[in-house]
């Protein structure tokens, strides 16, 4: 399968794409507590997929590790800040000016 993201395209599902699964991140590195998830986050920074992996969370509500750049403590944040929207996908991946209101998600 083919998938398009904004000016990338990449086959696959997303996770293959993964900034955290090139090898580089021990898979529990991004579910730390505390001052370490910064460092978490960092992994983020750049990701080719990194919209997806947070729209994933947020749909799924995922509960615990840094994804898509966001700690579950600022998931769960946003979520009751927008709980009118209905899929995080459609609004990450298909309105991407909104990212400036989601405080710099």
């Amino acid at each position: 399968m083919v998938v398009a993201q904004g000016a990338q395209v990449y086959e696959g599902h997303w996770t293959a794409q993964a900034s955290c699964g090139q090898g580089k991140q021990a898979p529990d590195a991004l579910f730390v507590e505390g001052a370490a998830q910064r460092e978490a986050r960092a992994v983020c920074h750049g990701c080719p997929v990194r919209l997806d992996c947070l729209a994933d969370a947020l749909d799924s509500r995922a509960d615990f590790g840094v994804w898509g750049g966001m700690t579950e403590r600022e998931r769960r944040a946003l979520l009751r800040r927008r709980p009118e929207v209905a899929s995080w996908r459609a609004e990450l991946l298909g309105n991407e000016p909104a990212l400036v209101a989601l405080g710099g998600v």
